[in-house]
This record gives C-alpha cells, sequence and structure tokens, in this order.
C-alpha cells in the first residue's frame, strides 16, 4: 500500500485556527467540511465556465442542453419539467431557452395535445454543441478526480452522497 503526503494546509485551515483562538469550544469539523465544499464548488464552476466557452454557452445553458440530451431521441422536453429536474424558476427557465433557441441550438415545437405547450427540443447543432461540450466538462472535472486517484475519489463520490442523502431526507432544524 502507498503512503500519500496529507495535503498542505490551505485557507480554510487558517479560518479554523482562526476560530480556535477566538473560540476554542466551537467544533469547527463541519466548518472545515463545508468551507472546502463552497470553495471547490466556486473553483470548478470556474472551470467549467471556462471549458464550456469555446462552445457558446454558459453552465446554466450547459444544463438545459444536457438534460434535453439525457432525455433521449427526439431530445425534448417540457420547460416546467426542464425547470424541476434543473431545480430553477420557470422564470429562469424561460431566459435560457430564449437565449438557446437564439442561438439556433433548440427550437420550440408545439405539444401534441396543449397547444399552450411547447416543448423545448434540441436541433441538429445543439445536438453537437452538447456532444462536444459533455466531453470538455467531464475533462475539466477529470482533471481534479485523476489527481486524487481511484481510491481517494471513489471514496470521497460515496462520502458526498451520503452527505447529501442526509440533507435530502432530513428537514431542516430550526435554531
Amino acid at each position: 500500500m502507498t503512503r500519500t503526503r496529507p495535503p498542505e494546509r490551505d485557507d480554510v485551515d487558517a479560518l479554523v485556527a482562526q476560530w480556535a483562538q477566538q473560540r476554542p469550544e466551537l467544533e469547527t469539523r463541519a466548518m472545515e467540511i463545508f468551507g472546502r465544499i463552497y470553495r471547490l464548488s466556486a473553483q470548478m464552476g470556474e472551470r467549467m465556465e471556462a471549458a464550456y466557452a469555446p462552445y457558446g454557452i454558459s453552465r446554466g445553458e450547459f444544463d438545459v442542453l444536457a438534460a434535453l440530451r439525457r432525455s433521449g431521441a427526439p431530445y425534448r422536453l417540457a420547460p416546467k419539467n426542464l425547470a424541476r429536474s434543473l431545480m430553477i424558476t420557470t422564470g429562469g427557465m424561460t431566459g435560457r431557452l430564449t437565449r438557446l433557441t437564439d442561438a439556433g441550438l433548440i427550437r420550440r415545437v408545439p405539444h401534441p395535445s396543449d397547444k399552450r405547450c411547447l416543448y423545448a427540443e434540441l436541433t441538429a447543432a445543439g445536438l453537437e454543441v452538447i456532444d462536444q461540450a459533455v466531453v470538455a466538462g467531464v475533462d475539466a472535472q477529470a482533471f481534479v478526480a485523476e489527481r486524487l486517484g481511484d481510491e481517494r475519489a471513489r471514496a470521497l463520490a460515496d462520502h458526498l452522497r451520503a452527505a447529501l442523502q442526509i440533507l435530502t431526507t432530513t428537514p431542516p432544524q430550526t435554531p
């Protein structure tokens, strides 16, 4: 078994040390975990924006195109289903759909039985963009995962899954 050296101290260690000086009774383990998750999310978000920029799309627009692509042929979903799956408001979804329609990456097609509803559907150009952008996004994410190594990356994914399950199955506690 190969022993790995512990990671260098980071900004989160510094702020936890400051709290330890000012409030030594505080248990700061959760602060260490979530401080790093927030920072990881922000930094990875910037990398993902950079990965998608050559394709003329933002992360939010990528999410819409990816949801349509994952839905399978004919790559078509109702806007309310898209909004629900991406956990955004229908107003936010409308803006994304408008930008993607203007860019020629999706088209709006009538629902066969409800004329009030327009589906969002990938165009051929949209399918090409998402198929290229998803590879760029996975490559950007793999940069970190590969450097963690298989065992640590798998363990991290498992631990994060467990934390998400706790949050999604337990109601928030109020002070």
